[in-house]
């Protein structure tokens, strides 16, 4: 088994924020949001009048976290990767003419042993925040490293 200490990493980037950068928020991208994700409440797709006013469904932030490149953080574990998981914390309204600057860093790394055996997973977190600096959504997302199975 592989203890945490033994994981080999850049350890360096560890805690250390990266910028990754900033994201225009329209009404038209947040309404597009809430139909692709069948929200029917007026709070986020408003009443029909164009005019009304509306804040992004809370797991809106997502759409921006899949597009995010986050350093190599050169794991030397697994010869297959995965997704292993995404958890969306909001913290703040979201609103058409927002300008969301996001910033990512490595949270944790870890072993695990499983039914397949040991794996080594990598939780990044990534923060968005408005223009007045108020931080509207944390997006922990977690990528896992394993050995393929032996061919039986």
């Amino acid at each position: 088994m592989t203890s945490d200490q033994e994981i080999k990493f850049d350890r360096s980037l560890l805690g250390v924020e990266h910028p990754v950068g900033t994201f225009p928020v329209t009404r038209e991208m947040m309404l597009a949001f809430s139909r692709s994700t069948g929200e029917t409440s007026p709070a986020y797709v408003g009443d029909g009048s164009g005019s009304d006013k509306i804040v992004a469904p809370p797991t809106f932030c997502n759409i921006f976290a899949s597009s995010i490149t986050r350093p190599d953080i050169k794991l030397e574990f697994g010869d297959i990767g995965l997704f292993a998981g995404q958890s969306i914390e909001p913290r703040a309204p979201v609103a058409p003419g927002d300008t969301l600057t996001a910033t990512t860093k490595l949270k944790d790394v870890y072993a695990k042993t499983g039914r397949s055996g040991t794996m080594v997973f990598a939780v990044w977190q990534t923060s968005f925040a408005n223009q007045k600096g108020e931080t509207v959504a944390l997006v922990e997302e977690s990528y896992v490293r394993r050995n393929r199975r032996a061919q039986e």
